[in-house]
């Protein structure tokens, strides 16, 4: 019995060391914030990138490939679980909200249970609580040794040397000809800019060096053979209107991936090809536990990208809602071509100011040359209000200058993208169609998680609420009669939709104020937000403005929407100073930003 025990085992042993051989380890080289324009392969002359442009003669070059989110911590969300962070309520900027750990792994824990050895090297941020960040990884360094002994491996190291920080700082200190850089359609020629987009250049070329080193510690390692690489950005970035926006320069990223002659049959092309397919991040997960032979959960929301099990994309989903102390609320849908951008917060400047954001001197210079009135329709429009759909054909506008929404031309397209990111929206339950802390309140009230309080229909009617939101946005008189029923639902969140319809509407179309001001007393206070902001341009401030100074001054969960909106309308904040002042509510902090911000001491 002993004998055949013993046998068992090392047959067990050999088994598992032949799959191990016949599994690749896995070197995943990320970096932060930068999109395709700063990688000399994608087109970009003045770009200094001759490693990552050499791995791309090496590997496979994806043309398509975008970030869910054009934020780290929504995407890592998104990368960490392979579930859509917005549909897990982790797409706000340094929430932290918890979701069911018992239901959704990490694709580390994942690849663990399929013997892989595996290591973090340096960028976490899940934006996910009740978990520890660094649990699911085996070491937290780059070891090649170690690497070499632990075989198969799925190792990421990340790169932070192109993040958005690294464009601080002052500009002269460049070296660098600031007429040898390509600017964007949408930034005006003046001389800072130009010395930020050097000044940046030098910080991706720092990038591209520590990509260099950790390929060329694979390759003395005597690993490369065994070990696919792959080497993308975390999402776009840098100068202001890229990060944190759903346009081509806040999304599409570069992707390269180079797979060694042992492991030829999953290449998709010759070595040295450009791949036409369309790549979304949140595919990433899934394709790495699919060329691993890990399990591949059903909760899992992207497809396979890469290897004999590939499955075919048709569009993309991007998502954006609050940014550190600023709100808004966006979906992008694109296919290979064109790009719908749905604005569900119109009303709110693209432009608004982000005090991070403004750390940047392209970002201040910016402002000061619209403000002195130097700008035109294309490099001023940041700082204006946004339309409630935006269409670009991405082939011909690659900046995303020239919106095509109102082109006949076009209207299939339009019908197209906007079905395809309605069924996204009703599929993934999309826990952004109301505001951020409307949904934590309804989270805690019934003592679940987002993630499972918005599949609870009687908790969160995602098609309700969609078509609520949809009527809203629309913008059109003809559903003044639907908006009003709106206002008498049961659901505080089709009310919601149905004031903000009408705010939407007004002033170009009559509403009925009665109607407004009884939602002064809703038991939303996003509604009650709304209604006084309606009444407030239609010149009754002083309702307004004790409607927003008696929730300020309660520590409403609204607070933090109150502060922009006192912020937008830009008419001061000596009405609201005590109140603001008074205030408590943290949401994340970012109420102190705005308090800072607005120099309330």
């Amino acid at each position: 019995m002993n004998r055949c025990l013993s046998i068992a085992l090392l047959f067990w042993s050999v088994c598992s060391l032949t799959i191990a051989d016949d599994r690749p380890n896995i070197l995943w080289l990320t970096c932060e914030d930068n999109n395709v324009n700063w990688v000399g392969c994608y087109g970009n002359p003045h770009a200094d990138t001759p490693n990552i442009d050499q791995l791309a003669k090496e590997g496979f070059q994806y043309m398509h490939c975008y970030a869910n989110a054009p934020v780290c911590a929504p995407q890592r969300s998104t990368w960490i679980t392979g579930v859509h962070a917005i549909s897990m309520g982790t797409h706000p900027m340094r929430s932290r909200y918890p979701i069911p750990h018992d239901k959704i792994k990490y694709y580390p824990d994942l690849l663990k249970e399929a013997g892989y050895f595996v290591g973090n090297d340096r960028k976490t941020d899940y934006n996910i609580g009740g978990r520890d960040d660094g649990s699911p990884w085996d070491t937290k360094k780059t070891d090649w040794e170690s690497l070499k002994n632990n075989q198969p491996f799925f190792m990421v190291i990340n790169s932070t040397q192109s993040h958005e920080s690294k464009a601080f700082g002052d500009v002269n200190q460049t070296k660098r000809d600031p007429q040898n850089v390509r600017l964007a359609k949408y930034h005006p020629d003046i001389p800072v800019i130009r010395k930020n987009y050097a000044h940046y250049h030098d910080a991706v070329k720092k990038m591209d060096s520590e990509i260099g080193t950790a390929l060329k510690k694979l390759e003395e390692s005597g690993l490369a053979e065994n070990t696919i690489v792959i080497h993308n950005s975390d999402h776009g970035g840098v100068i202001a209107r890229s990060k944190r926006y759903l346009f081509n320069s806040g999304t599409h990223c570069p992707l390269i991936i180079r797979i060694p002659e042992k492991f030829k049959h999953l290449r998709p092309g010759d070595p040295g090809s450009k791949v036409d397919d369309l790549v979304s991040f949140v595919d990433m997960p899934k394709t790495w536990l699919d060329l691993c032979g890990a399990e591949k959960p059903d909760y899992l929301q992207g497809k396979v990208f890469l290897g004999p099990n590939k499955e075919a994309r048709e569009y993309h989903v991007s998502f954006r809602t609050r940014m550190d102390e600023r709100c808004d609320n966006v979906r992008a849908v694109r296919d290979q071509r064109f790009l719908l951008i749905r604005n569900y917060m119109p009303y709110a400047p693209w432009g608004q100011h982000l005090n991070y954001l403004w750390r940047i001197e392209a970002t201040q210079a910016w402002e000061a040359h619209h403000r002195a009135g130097k700008t035109d329709a294309i490099t001023g429009r940041f700082f204006g209000t946004k339309p409630p759909m935006e269409l670009y054909d991405t082939h011909q506008d690659p900046d995303n200058v020239h919106n095509l929404i109102d082109d006949p031309k076009y209207s299939d397209d339009v019908n197209r993208l906007s079905k395809a990111l309605d069924q996204w929206q009703r599929e993934i339950f999309d826990a952004g169609l109301l505001p951020e802390s409307e949904v934590v309140r309804r989270s805690e009230q019934s003592g679940k998680t987002i993630y499972e309080m918005v599949r609870t229909k009687s908790l969160y009617d995602v098609e309700a609420l969609q078509s609520a939101a949809s009527t809203a946005v629309e913008q059109d008189p003809a559903n003044l009669d639907q908006l009003y029923k709106n206002l008498d639902s049961d659901d505080d969140g089709v009310r919601y939709w149905g004031i903000v319809g009408l705010f939407n509407l007004q002033p170009k179309h009559e509403v009925d104020l009665n109607r407004v001001r009884a939602c002064l007393e809703d038991s939303s206070h996003h509604v009650r937000v709304m209604a006084a902001w309606i009444l407030y341009r239609d010149g009754d401030r002083q309702a307004a403005q004790k409607c927003w100074n008696e929730l300020l001054e309660s520590d409403s969960y609204a607070s933090l929407k109150i502060f922009n909106v006192v912020d937008w309308i830009g008419d001061g904040i000596e009405p609201y100073r005590a109140s603001m002042k008074k205030c408590n509510f943290s949401h994340n902090g970012y109420v102190d930003r705005m308090k800072e911000y607005m120099e309330i001491q």
